[in-house]
Formats: structure tokens, C-alpha cells, sequence
């Protein structure tokens, strides 16, 4: 009988495959005595040639489908595995401690990464702690008989489920076989969902209960549309699903008939839709989805993505590589935003109570101005190659701004007196994710070229609610008129000053709050790039005279979340 799972729809479509789980197995084991030492040596090295030639496997997979820098993480397992001190000290534990090889290999490894994590003036060395951790999971999972889950490794259609979908998670997934996944947890606004947006596949998060309502093998339908999950479903229901990613398919072939044309509005107001990327490599499917700028580049998965902090030489190659990508048109930069849910293991954080209401972003490109000074002087190089803005994030203070804008003036002064060539009409603009910044609009405009709003963080900061946390999901609100009353004094404040405003959070692409945002005069939409096409095409059918009412009703009108999406339907139904 199809049992049916509802989640949240995190990236539309519809697939149907089976499951494939990506669900950590147990590795708890007991320590035992042996009796026979060798017999046990030979397990454990029985063991280590089947991680090997899983890794091996795995690497060759990588570099076919994520490129040979991102395979190399598995050629530091391999080399790890071929380690004869640590290897000799796990057999010498047997012998010598008669246990059994899970026991002697949770021993030493637990020293060697202890050894690494000690080496507090080595980034490099540091980050070999993790890579031990992960060499001993595959190690004990053939110890002790059981699979360990390699996305790499997939060969057929499958549907992913997981509790959850980690960056290197999905750095293996394969658009060819991945059709579609579910997670246990997240929402909108997730890592996972974010990905799954990029990667093009349907998705849903949040469902609470997928690892444990599904298994492997089985047939799930991934409604990524409306959030829906059918697990076993009857031959009637695959057929009408079936019917209904034909008509999704067809949706998005007409939307792709907008690829080429303009953002405006039924009443001809001309705006602009610009696409969210994590890499210059993003660049081709933000112009494949008709993208007239990049409206939020974040620059820290250069960093994310590299062992060591990347050089001045490796960044102004990828900005390069995306403002000429771009063709003239305009990609924001936004500087690196490192702390909160994202670290760096070569760049030690202290461990906070409260990470993101501490040392992040703009605050540490302050205080590290060796590392931001690198940055700007990377995107300054890049501004000669197309039509580059730079942005803040996390600014809560006039002053922050001011003494970042100065650092920005005082590189860009330099790099003019050595005769390196930069552009004279770099736009400095201004995340707006801090409430306190967003109240004090009017004063910010005087000195940003424009302001960007990130609605994730702004939603999380007004609701003092951790968008991360399921426990207080329902309080992730982005229709509800405290927000609304933010951003429209964010753009009014712009606007008065002469300047623009854009919003780079997931809101931007949302069905429901594109109408509210046009009535609020929003003038750039950036968004993943997927959701470009719906969105111009939503544009089309809006007058901003009318929608302007809208937003007028929702902000002074409205108390609740629920009374503003019933007017959003009663002005566009």
C-alpha cells in the first residue's frame, strides 16, 4: 500500500526511481580478545585493500564528474591507507595487545587524528585530522561487514534519501543517475535545498521522517512541486505522476521561450532577474536560464572549496573567469562570508555559544585584513575583464560599512599607482541581513551604491529564530508584514537616495512574494537559476499600479503571514 510523506517542496519537478539510502551505518563495535593474531592481521589487511579499491573507484568517478582538484581529497585517503607507521602501529597493536582489529584500528587512528588537530601552526596538517576520520569510517565499515553509503559510486537512476545532505555529500552526487532526494530535515533556505536547485533535480526537505518511512530498493516519487513523497506507489499513481512531470515539462519549455526576452512587468516597468553562484563554473547555467546578471557570486566556496586560504592569482582567475562569462552584464560579489554553519579546518574560529550572532563575515574581514585585503585586490584585477560590484555582507553599522569602503579606496589606490588596471565604475553596495542595518536605511544610503537584502539571515535575525532548526521552523516567515515593513523601508531609502535595491535571499524567486516585492518596487531579483524563467514569466502577468496596493494592504493592514498570502491570491488569481 503507498504511504505518502509531506515535506517541504525545496526544487520543482517530479521524478520516480528507486531509493538509494544515505544513511550512516552503525560502526559501534566491542573490544574483544583474540587468540590468533595473525588470522586478525589478516582481516585488518584484508580490510584496507577493499577501501583502496573502493577509494580507487571513487576518485576515478570524481574526476570524471566533478573534475581531477575535487578527486584529489581521495587520493589523500589512498595515500593514507598506504601509510606503512600507521598501518605497522595498528598491526603491532594486535600482536602485542591481542584485540581485535577494530579495537587497534580506533586506537590509532584516535592518536593520529589527536597528533594533527595538535598542530595548531599547520592549517595543512590540521585539515590530515579529518581526512583520518574518514579513511577510519571506511575502514571499519568493511571490518565490521557493513556498507558505507558512496554517492560517488552511484550507476543507475535512484531517488537520495537522507537525514540530511552535507556540501561533500553533494559534491558526489551525479545529475545523470540522481533524480531526486528527500531529507529527514532543513528548509527553503538549506544547504541541501540550495543544491538541489543548482543540480536542476526535484527535492524535498523537512519531511521529518524519511530514513525511517523509506527503504532500500523501494519506488519513491519525489513531488517537488507541491512536497509530496509516495513511497510503493500503484501503477495508477506512477502513471499519473508520470502525466504530471509531462505537464511540468511542458511548463518549462514555454518558460524557456522567455530566455532571450526582457524582465517587465505587464505595465512595462523593466526590472531585472539575476542569478545566485557559488562558482564561475555556475556562470553557464545562470545564461542558460536567461540570467541578466549575477546578482549574488558568494565568493566563500572558493574558499570552502580549497585546502589552504586561495591566493590573490587563484581568485582573480575566477572572478575573470565570471565577469567575462557575463558578457558585459553586471556579477556582484559578494566578500567572503565565513563563520556561522560555514568554516574553513585551515582557518581555526573560536567556539561560540551563539556562531551566527558572532565572529562572521564582514567582522572577521575587519579583523583579518591581511586575508581581506588578498580579496579585494583579487576582484579589483578581475573589475578590467567586465562590469564587477562588490558587496559587504553583515554590516549592522554606518561605521562598518565606512571602514570597509576605506580598505576597498585604499587597495584600489595602490593597484592604480603600480599601473595595474582597474575599472572607474565599481558599484560598492551592502548585504542588508541585520535588522538594525535595514532600520537605519536611510542613513547606509548615503554611502553604499546599492543595497542587496538577504532574506535568509533577515528572516532569521527579525524572528531570533534559527532557520536551521525544525524545532522553530514555523517561525521562517517571509510574508509575514514585520518583514515586509523592513524591506520596504530598505527600498525607499535606496530609492531616495537615488540608488537600487536588489534581494539575493531565496524570497526573491518565491511565486508568492514576487507579487509583494513588485508592489514594494524591488529592482533586482537574484535568485537560483532555475527559478529565473517562472519568475519573468510571473512578471509578465503583473501590473505594479495594482500590486502596489498589494504591498500597501499587506504591510498596514495584515497582522499574520496567512492574512497576507490570502490577499497575494486574491490580487493574482
Amino acid at each position: 500500500m503507498t504511504k505518502m510523506l509531506k515535506g517541504i517542496a525545496a526544487s520543482d519537478g517530479i521524478a520516480a526511481a528507486k531509493a538509494y539510502m544515505l544513511v550512516q551505518p552503525d560502526l559501534s563495535f566491542s573490544e574483544t580478545k583474540i587468540d590468533d593474531p595473525e588470522a586478525e592481521i589478516a582481516r585488518l589487511n584484508d580490510a584496507v585493500a577493499a577501501s583502496k579499491k573502493e577509494l580507487e573507484v571513487i576518485k576515478t568517478k570524481a574526476a570524471e564528474n566533478l573534475g581531477d582538484e575535487e578527486a584529489q581529497v581521495f587520493e589523500a585517503h589512498l595515500t593514507i591507507l598506504s601509510d606503512p607507521e600507521m598501518l605497522g602501529q595498528i598491526s603491532d597493536k594486535i600482536k602485542n595487545d591481542k584485540v581485535n582489529a577494530e579495537a587497534a584500528v580506533k586506537s590509532v587512528t584516535d592518536m593520529f587524528i589527536q597528533m594533527f588537530e595538535g598542530m595548531t601552526d599547520n592549517a595543512y596538517m590540521q585539515e590530515r585530522a579529518g581526512d583520518v576520520r574518514d579513511v577510519t569510517k571506511r575502514l571499519m565499515s568493511h571490518l565490521l561487514g557493513v556498507t558505507l553509503p558512496s554517492p560517488a559510486l552511484i550507476n543507475e537512476e535512484v531517488v537520495i534519501v537522507a537525514h540530511d545532505l552535507t556540501p561533500s555529500d553533494t559534491a558526489q552526487l551525479y545529475r545523470k543517475y540522481v533524480k531526486g532526494f528527500i531529507t529527514d530535515i532543513g528548509g527553503r533556505t538549506s544547504h541541501s535545498a540550495i543544491m538541489s536547485r543548482t543540480l536542476e533535480i526535484p527535492a524535498i526537505v523537512g519531511s521529518g521522517s524519511a530514513t525511517d518511512d523509506i527503504k532500500a530498493d523501494q519506488t519513491v516519487i519525489i513531488d517537488g512541486i507541491n512536497g509530496d513523497a509516495l513511497v510503493d506507489p500503484s501503477d495508477a499513481e506512477l502513471k499519473e505522476y508520470q502525466q504530471k512531470a509531462d505537464d511540468f515539462a511542458a511548463q518549462k519549455a514555454e518558460w524557456a521561450q522567455l530566455k532571450n526576452e526582457q524582465s517587465v512587468t505587464a505595465d512595462g516597468k523593466q526590472v531585472t532577474l539575476g542569478a545566485n553562484i557559488g562558482t564561475p563554473k555556475d556562470v553557464e547555467g545562470a545564461t542558460d536560464n536567461g540570467a541578466e546578471a549575477v546578482g549574488l557570486f558568494r565568493s566563500e566556496f572558493l574558499y570552502m572549496d580549497a585546502s589552504e586560504l586561495p591566493s590573490e592569482d587563484d581568485q582573480f582567475e575566477a572572478y575573470k573567469q565570471a565577469v567575462e562569462g557575463m558578457n558585459g552584464k553586471q556579477v556582484v560579489v559578494r566578500t567572503m562570508d565565513i563563520g556561522g554553519d560555514k568554516k574553513l579546518p585551515y582557518l581555526p574560529l573560536p567556539e561560540e555559544q551563539n556562531p551566527f550572532l558572532g565572529y562572521r563575515a564582514i567582522r572577521i574581514s575587519l579583523d583579518r585584513q591581511d586575508i581581506f585585503r588578498t580579496q579585494l585586490r583579487a576582484l579589483l584585477r578581475a573589475s578590467a575583464y567586465g562590469r564587477l560590484a562588490v558587496m559587504f555582507p553583515m554590516i549592522a553599522t554606518v561605521k562598518e560599512f565606512k571602514d570597509a569602503k576605506a580598505v576597498f579606496e585604499e587597495e584600489k589606490a595602490k593597484l592604480v599607482a603600480d599601473g595595474v588596471k582597474v575599472s572607474d565604475d565599481i558599484e560598492v553596495g551592502m548585504m542588508m541581513e541585520i535588522p538594525a542595518a535595514a532600520m537605519i536605511a536611510d542613513k547606509l544610503a548615503k554611502y553604499a551604491d546599492f543595497f542587496s537584502i538577504g532574506t535568509n539571515d533577515l528572516i532569521q535575525y527579525s524572528m531570533a529564530a534559527d532557520r536551521g532548526n525544525e524545532h522553530v521552523s514555523y517561525l521562517y516567515q517571509p510574508y509575514n508584514p514585520s518583514l515586509l515593513r523592513l524591506i520596504k523601508n530598505i527600498i525607499d531609502a535606496s530609492h531616495k537616495e537615488g540608488k537600487w535595491t536588489g534581494m539575493c535571499g531565496e524570497m526573491a524567486g518565491d511565486q508568492v512574494a514576487v507579487p509583494l516585492l513588485a508592489g514594494l518596487g524591488l529592482d533586482e531579483y537574484s535568485m537560483s537559476a532555475t527559478s529565473i524563467l517562472k519568475t519573468r514569466s510571473l512578471l509578465k502577468k503583473l501590473d505594479t499600479n495594482k500590486m502596489k496596493e498589494l504591498a500597501d494592504k499587506a504591510v498596514t493592514e495584515c497582522e499574520t503571514t496567512e492574512e497576507v498570502v490570502d490577499l497575494v491570491h486574491k490580487y493574482t488569481d
